[in-house]
């Protein structure tokens, strides 16, 4: 009966940085590819949560203002309506 070796025994697991083969060209190319979209998604993406935290921020403050002007102006006054006699 064989027993498994625990994880410590293991050579990966004791030795993290475990050698690749080195890229293809063309492995490589795709590579820098992929890097350069990645940074370029992540460049938009933090742009649009820019623009979108400044927009709710502009929101909220004329909503602010719509509140504050309306509680400004005093009430208007009801009159009874005029019977007819």
């Amino acid at each position: 009966m064989s027993h498994p070796l625990p994880a410590s025994a293991h050579p990966a697991a004791a030795d993290e940085t475990v050698a690749r083969p080195a890229m293809t060209r063309m492995e490589s190319k795709a590579e820098a590819i992929s890097r350069a979209a990645m940074e370029t998604i992540q460049q938009e993406v933090a742009r649009r949560e820019a623009k979108t935290a400044q927009l709710r921020a502009a929101r909220l403050a004329k909503e602010a203002s719509e509140r504050a002007a309306l509680a400004a102006k005093p009430a208007p006054v009801k009159r009874k309506a005029a019977s007819a006699r």
